[in-house]
């Protein structure tokens, strides 16, 4: 940074500084914000500049835009709206410069949403003893919905006019209670009709489902290309570091693939390799020195030059109707198919072409392992896959895995879900007894009282907290084993959910109602020692639902339900 530079940085830090600190002697919160960008950026006043103007720009939301100007026109953005502006500064970086920048952005997001509801919740007369406490919960790590993921959670990895891939944060970093799955990431690939995705490859394993309409995918090694065609339900693998490359060859269906990735050299951390392309969507090649390439290719440097300069539409390309057309023949070539011993016709599954392991009026289930697909093996732990299609106004039956950690994705629909979780309970619980334990001793005479232990920690006993959350397409939701978990559609359309069942082998799912509920297994003695009536009457509740896994869902129960 040049001399000049360094003084008109630092003068308008001294400015921001000083107009920050004018403000602050009105506000303690505003005060207490600057103090602590000071304490936590010392060392870096860039940063420390940037955190100062948030906490001006909080203050001038929080009193409402009064001063008008510049105020305002920050004030009239939704935070949806800031949040897609940092979003696109985003877009020029790289790797994991881009996905921090991503994730900076998103936690601003999140902190402003936040806010804006705790405060129409008090302005609504819904009190103001919650003000903060969401600041104070993420300070913790302690997220209040950890295990739901919305748009504003995915980042953009790859984006042209023509497409899109959109990546899921990392899920450690919504919640350490996930930290089972940190080695997995989602994303969701969009294409639009008659459309390219440039030949790359990717230091991860990718199990991928075709939510929606139909393509042509390539896979090449050294001596081998095989393509094959690829439709709604079919399921795939592409192997750590294979270049493939897929059209869209639909003339008006989107093609949307929901695409499971399991890294091999960082935990949780993972990056797309494109060898061929351009300016837009630059190859790895150019990375490498002009003397080297020219050496390697045994050509002249002004013919690379020119090779890696043309494409400029980026990684997903228009592509006339004569190209899509000619991408779509199945070719096979070469010597023997070398990926382990697989031969063609094994690369696609369909889930659709197996009968449903649940069928009624209320839903459909489907679902694909290792044994009847053999592409889901030999990754680091088993992979599942199923998909529940929930027909409008129904319910699954409460129901959890024993050993798989479910990743579930709404593929189309909306409706909501419920879950019980002990770990967040738990943590209330705690915090609970830690602010109620200060408080004690906090007496007037300065002695300290007896800590009352509330009753349920006392005897051992586990309470659980709720879950719930609002499911429309796009929604994803972390189920852990153990967990019992019901999803429930809207009364106006089917709800489909995708689930990725990671630690699959040997899992054991369980409902908790209808014909196979587990605890209609129990003995007479132990269902009267268990709920302190007798079996009778316990089998007149846990029997008299007569459908399996699909029910009518709350909003119809009371349609031909008779409780005499």
């Amino acid at each position: 940074m040049s001399y000049r530079a360094t003084i008109c940085f630092t003068l308008a830090a001294l400015l921001l500084a000083s107009a920050t600190t004018a403000l602050g002697a009105q506000d303690p919160e505003l005060k207490q914000c600057q103090q602590k960008c000071r304490t936590q950026h010392k060392s870096d006043e860039e940063q420390e500049r940037a955190c100062l103007r948030h906490c001006e720009d909080y203050h001038r939301e929080k009193r409402g835009g009064r001063h008008g100007g510049d105020e305002e026109e920050v004030n009239a953005r939704t935070p949806i709206e800031r949040l897609r502006e940092c979003s696109k500064g985003c877009e020029q970086q790289q790797g994991e410069q881009r996905e921090y920048c991503q994730k900076r952005c998103q936690q601003a997001y999140d902190r402003e949403r936040e806010r804006s509801e705790e405060r129409e919740e008090h302005r609504r007369g819904g009190g103001g003893h919650n003000e903060g406490r969401y600041e104070e919960r993420e300070r913790e790590g302690q997220n209040p919905n950890p295990y739901v993921f919305e748009d504003r959670h995915f980042f953009t990895g790859l984006q042209s006019q023509h497409g899109r891939l959109r990546i899921l944060q990392k899920f450690t970093e919504r919640s350490e209670l996930l930290r089972g799955i940190e080695n997995f990431r989602v994303a969701i690939l969009e294409a639009q009709p008659q459309t390219f995705v440039v030949p790359n490859h990717w230091d991860g394993e990718i199990v991928i489902f075709v939510a929606q309409g139909r393509g042509t995918v390539s896979m090449v090694q050294e001596d081998r290309r095989e393509s094959f065609n690829i439709k709604e339900g079919d399921i795939f693998r592409i192997r750590a570091g294979t270049t493939s490359y897929l059209i869209n060859k639909d003339n008006n269906e989107k093609l949307v693939l929901a695409k499971l990735y399991q890294p091999v050299n960082t935990p949780g951390n993972f990056e797309a390799f494109f060898g061929a392309g351009g300016d837009s969507a630059e190859s790895y090649l150019k990375a490498f020195s002009n003397e080297i390439l020219e050496a390697a290719f045994n050509v002249r440097g002004d013919r690379l030059r020119r090779l890696f300069g043309q494409q400029k539409q980026g990684a997903i390309l228009k592509a006339s109707e004569e190209q899509i057309a000619a991408l779509s023949h199945q070719q096979e070539g070469g010597a023997a198919w070398p990926f382990r011993g697989e031969s063609k016709g094994t690369h696609t599954h369909n889930l659709y072409d197996k009968r449903p392991t649940f069928k009624n009026e209320y839903g459909q289930y489907y679902e694909v392992d290792s044994s009847q697909f053999r592409q889901l093996r030999n990754l680091d732990v088993d992979v599942a896959i199923s998909l529940a299609n929930i027909s409008e106004g129904a319910m699954t039956a409460p129901y959890y895995n024993s050993k798989a950690t479910e990743i579930n994705i709404v593929v189309d629909g909306e409706g909501y879900f419920e879950m019980a979780c002990p770990h967040l309970s738990q943590s209330q619980s705690r915090r609970g007894r830690e602010e109620h334990y200060g408080q004690q001793r906090e007496t007037r005479g300065g002695r300290r009282e007896e800590y009352d232990e509330p009753q349920r920690e006392r005897r051992g006993q586990s309470g659980y907290e709720t879950v719930r959350s609002h499911l429309r397409t796009g929604t994803v939701v972390v189920v852990p084993a153990g967990h019992p978990f019901v999803a429930v559609a809207s009364n106006n359309q089917n709800l489909q959910i995708l689930s990725f069942k990671v630690n699959a082998y040997n899992n054991e799912q369980f409902t908790l109602a209808g014909k196979r509920n587990v605890l209609n297994e129990l003995e007479r003695e132990a269902k009267e020692l268990a709920f302190g009536i007798p079996a009778r009457e316990v089998d007149e509740v846990f029997k008299r639902q007569e459908e399996e896994f699909f029910f009518r869902g709350p909003r119809r129960q009371h349609e031909g339900r008779s409780d005499e």
